[in-house]
């Protein structure tokens, strides 16, 4: 009798470690922030990426503003009337929707079975991913671009009002803010205890996490609309002054440089030792991580405004004639012909940032429609 009951227990605790890990494998191919990790990479190593850009569905009821994120089966997207939407992945029917008080052009970000968003009516809301309820809400001072970035229990998110601030995940009470002098545009990425963000007003900063004391800052030649990426101890972020920076993410100092044809507006991704970032010279720059040197670039015809996102070897971006790209990361190659959405987007056009997740391409369109791609 005991040595069935050590069985069956041994058994029961097989199955349970096996359901943990599908749920870390499953959720580990989800795309729950504007740039998919901590570290804003961009890379969803997923295995099952799409082997065409074929519709498998696109939304007829919202005009949406936010890059779509993806959890457990829900993609989560903010529209021009404020709304936020929770859709079914697989048919694209609401589960709920949140009503703030003006356009909501933050990417959500989902956490501990919560979602935040930031929105253009000066607060930032924590919801149920479930059932859309509101958990908390916190006021800025001015409206949100940016997307929070969720880690270790605090949220972080930049505004209007020049500042970023860091949140209690849990209740939304403020823990710290920091000035900088301009607008924050775009997402925060945490790495190793330090926070970085880029400023209108020309600087890159990195930010103690707990404190929010000022560890280091770095001006451009122009202000930073993108958010930065941070891989093997480098920040990589580019700058309206048309480079694209690598940074010593401990002191702040110049590992190197690169300079394409025009603006930066996109966040780059990175994947296995590459960078990968588009500009408004229309092209799509592939550069060594270490060194800065130009693997391969791509001329894509049109303005590239957004920042593209890796799974398994193929790079997906979206360009302001309204087609989306699937490209090798090895060789800048076509990999399946361009998906053309059939609207066209202008430099104020910034939240063209596909994600990818479980095997499919979520892109909100520059006519504000959300497709699914797979």
């Amino acid at each position: 009798m005991k040595y069935l009951f050590r069985q069956l227990t041994a058994r029961r605790a097989a199955a349970t470690l096996l359901t943990a890990l599908l749920v870390i494998l499953l959720s580990a191919c989800d795309w729950q922030s504007f740039g998919f990790n901590a570290t804003q990479t961009r890379f969803n190593n997923e295995r099952n990426p799409p082997s065409a850009l074929t519709r498998r569905w696109v939304t007829n009821n919202i005009f949406g503003t936010s890059p779509a994120t993806v959890a457990n089966g829900v993609v989560y997207a903010g529209d021009t009337f404020g709304v936020v939407h929770a859709l079914d992945a697989t048919t694209s029917a609401t589960l709920w929707t949140f009503e703030t008080g003006a356009e909501v052009d933050s990417a959500p970000a989902v956490a501990n079975g919560l979602v935040y968003v930031g929105s253009q009516d000066f607060s930032v809301y924590a919801l149920n991913a479930t059932t859309g309820a509101l958990v908390w809400r916190t006021a800025t001072q001015r409206g949100i671009v940016g997307s929070p970035n969720v880690v270790g229990g605090v949220v972080y998110i930049g505004s209007a009002d020049h500042k970023l601030y860091a949140l209690n995940a849990a209740t939304g009470a403020t823990v710290w803010t920091f000035t900088t002098g301009d607008v924050i545009f775009g997402a925060p990425a945490v790495s190793d205890g330090i926070v970085y963000v880029g400023s209108i007003d020309r600087k890159v900063y990195a930010l103690n996490a707990a404190t929010g004391a000022l560890v280091w800052s770095f001006t451009t030649g122009n202000g930073i609309v993108a958010s930065p990426a941070v891989a093997s101890g480098v920040v990589f972020i580019g700058s309206a002054d048309h480079k694209l920076y690598a940074l010593n993410a401990t002191t702040g100092g110049v590992v190197w440089t690169f300079t394409t044809g025009d603006m930066i507006f996109g966040a780059a991704a990175i994947a296995n030792g590459t960078v990968y970032v588009g500009s408004f010279d229309h092209k799509l720059y592939a550069l060594r991580a270490t060194d800065g040197v130009a693997v391969w670039s791509v001329d894509l015809g049109a303005t590239i405004l957004g920042a593209p996102a890796v799974a398994n070897g193929v790079l997906y971006v979206l360009v302001s004639d309204g087609t989306v790209h699937a490209l090798s990361t090895a060789t800048g190659a076509t990999v399946t012909p361009p998906f053309a959405t059939g609207t066209t987007g202008g430099p104020g056009s910034l939240n063209a940032s596909p994600a990818v997740a479980n095997g499919v391409v979520y892109v909100m369109d520059f006519g504000g429609k959300l497709l699914a791609l797979a």
